[in-house]
């Protein structure tokens, strides 16, 4: 299967014209020309999930986050962790491609998938992009019926498969309106509060982010950046899987199942 095939199929799912104007979602490493036979799909390309893709034999990587995402390539210092991980994909000829923000605004994307294990029904689209009010960032819904604050968030740890999560207790006891957004969405707290969401679940919250909860009254759940969009990862690869199979194409899909969060929690000792 061409390379630039499952451009095309990743592409009509989360068109890159979605993405942020800062983003860099698209093809990072290797040619659209080149055939692939084995896909690894992955939420961060690491040098652990490079040597996986090496060592099962992957002609490409599809990530969520880019390889190459806020800052030019200055210089490719082999010594060093990035240079590292190009020079083994580049020596490998495994082609990288990632759909970041575009993905998480698509139809079906990150946000939709969290929204469905959040256990929201009705769901809208919560921040309109800026170029248009056709797409969205985030979503919002409501639970089925309120649920205490703490044994939702219980609830959300066995559904995100997330060891902890943080609560900011900002609003009311009981929550039934609840906004979402994948990953980093700090951003948008006080867009929950006026909308009217009891609760908002996101990741990456800072500490005067928290405080600005309260004062607003709203209820928070940091769920954490990789707990949010990890799911995809599964999600992803079944789509690929079907549209390959609906293309007649023997092409194999695997799911990164090594990467863990970065972020751990230790406690005093009793």
């Amino acid at each position: 299967m061409k390379c630039q095939t499952i451009m095309t199929i990743l592409e009509q799912l989360a068109p890159k014209r979605l993405a942020e104007k800062w983003d860099n979602p698209g093809l990072q490493v290797g040619s659209p020309e080149q055939y692939v036979s084995k896909i690894l799909v992955c939420l961060d390309v690491s040098q652990p999930v490079v040597d996986m893709a090496i060592e099962i034999g992957a002609d490409m990587i599809i990530s969520h986050h880019p390889v190459m995402l806020f800052k030019g390539l200055m210089n490719i210092r082999t010594d060093l962790y990035d240079g590292k991980m190009l020079q083994d994909l580049l020596s490998h000829n495994i082609a990288v491609y990632s759909a970041h923000t575009n993905l998480d605004i698509a139809q079906g994307g990150c946000n939709d998938l969290l929204a469905e294990l959040c256990g929201l029904k009705r769901v809208t689209g919560f921040v309109p992009c800026e170029d248009n009010d056709k797409d969205f960032m985030g979503r919002i819904g409501y639970l089925e019926k309120p649920v205490a604050l703490q044994d939702y968030a219980r609830q959300l740890c066995a559904s995100l498969n997330a060891k902890h999560v943080r609560v900011v207790k900002g609003g009311q006891e009981k929550v039934s309106k609840v906004a979402v957004c994948s990953g980093a969405g700090a951003d948008f707290i006080s867009k929950a509060a006026f909308k009217g969401a009891d609760l908002y679940i996101t990741g990456d919250l800072k500490y005067h982010e928290a405080q600005q909860a309260v004062k607003l009254g709203i209820n928070i759940i940091d769920a954490g950046h990789f707990a949010t969009e990890y799911p995809m990862v599964k999600s992803l690869a079944n789509y690929l899987r079907s549209e390959a199979t609906n293309k007649g194409e023997d092409v194999e899909i695997v799911e990164d199942n090594i990467s863990t969060d970065f972020f751990c929690v230790v406690g005093k000792e009793d």
